[in-house]
C-alpha cells in the first residue's frame, strides 16, 4: 500500500511541472493531482496553454 502513495505523490509532483511548462500555477496542479492522479494529467495535457 506504501507504494501506491509513493507513486502518487510522484504523479503529482510531474503534474505540477507539467503545469509550470504551461504557465500554470503548479502548486494549484500538485494539490489537484493528489485528489484526481492521472485525471489531472491527462487535463494537464488536453487543456490549451495560457496566453497571459
Amino acid at each position: 500500500m506504501e507504494g501506491y502513495f509513493v507513486g502518487w505523490g510522484t504523479l503529482a509532483l510531474i503534474n505540477a511541472g507539467l503545469a509550470q511548462g504551461k504557465n500554470r500555477s503548479g502548486l494549484n496542479w500538485f494539490l489537484l493531482s493528489l485528489l484526481l492522479g492521472p485525471i489531472a494529467t491527462f487535463l494537464i495535457v488536453v487543456l490549451e496553454k495560457n496566453h497571459g
